[in-house]
């Protein structure tokens, strides 16, 4: 019976460590796995409007911060593989966002990031300038970082710019929706995978216990996804009593 019990045990103990196996997987591509469908939608139409790409700044900065936060203290190392996954992701999307655009501009007028014109800031033409900004950015973290890494209340507050960075992430895509009283072009498929790896990730937050600012970031996120669900739900509606 004893042999038995112990070999239960092993199993299930096996078992487990299984499951965290495909949990810490899934967190680490499952962040960039909502940006498939939108990819190709972007490939399929060679049209960029439905997609804002200030979503691709957010996850930028909040990555890059959270990546000096994990340096501050370190927490799951599977959290750190997904901001550079993350990261990688995003600009796979801005590099095809510039080669669409710059495709169908019809004007020869460029706009670059040594323009210094805050009025087409995350508006370049040239993917290399937003490969700059984030290594200025992240040059500028570094530097901070290297000066206040002994301080628990700047690691922290780090922390926190990271997540609130982050639960901003569907905002911009909000806005963008409102603006063009649309979703047209935006991929429903992208959010709704948004919303099921939020979900997933703030139970997977819950769960390990990470840092507080991690699973209220996730809540926010949920929240975030809802309200552009609705707005499909709207604006399909809207387009629908318009053609009767």
């Amino acid at each position: 019976m004893d042999a038995e019990v112990v070999l239960q045990e092993e199993d299930t103990e096996g078992s487990w460590t299984l499951l965290s196996w495909l949990a810490s997987l899934v967190m680490v591509f499952g962040g960039a796995l909502p940006y498939v469908p939108q990819f190709h939608e972007i490939q399929r139409s060679g049209n960029t409007e439905g997609f804002s790409t200030q979503v691709c700044l957010v996850l930028l900065v909040a990555n890059i911060l959270r990546i000096f936060f994990w340096i501050g203290k370190q927490f799951e190392l599977t959290l750190l593989l997904q901001s550079v996954v993350m990261i990688l992701a995003m600009f796979a999307m801005l590099h095809l966002c510039c080669t669409v655009q710059n495709t169908n501009r019809v004007s020869t007028k460029q706009h670059r990031l040594a323009d210094l014109n805050l009025h087409y800031f995350w508006k370049w033409s040239a993917f290399e300038d937003y490969l700059l900004f984030c290594f200025g950015f992240t040059v500028l973290c570094a530097v901070v970082t290297l000066l206040l890494l002994d301080s628990a209340v700047f690691v922290e507050t780090l922390g926190s710019l990271a997540v609130m960075f982050e639960a901003m992430l569907g905002l911009p895509q909000l806005l963008q929706n409102l603006q063009n009283r649309s979703t047209k072009g935006m991929s429903v498929k992208m959010v709704l995978l948004w919303t099921a790896g939020d979900v997933f990730k703030t139970t997977y937050f819950v769960l390990n216990e990470s840092p507080a600012q991690f699973w209220v970031c996730g809540s926010v996120q949920i929240l975030v996804d809802v309200a552009i669900l609705l707005q499909v739900l709207f604006y399909s509606r809207d387009s629908r009593v318009k053609l009767g």
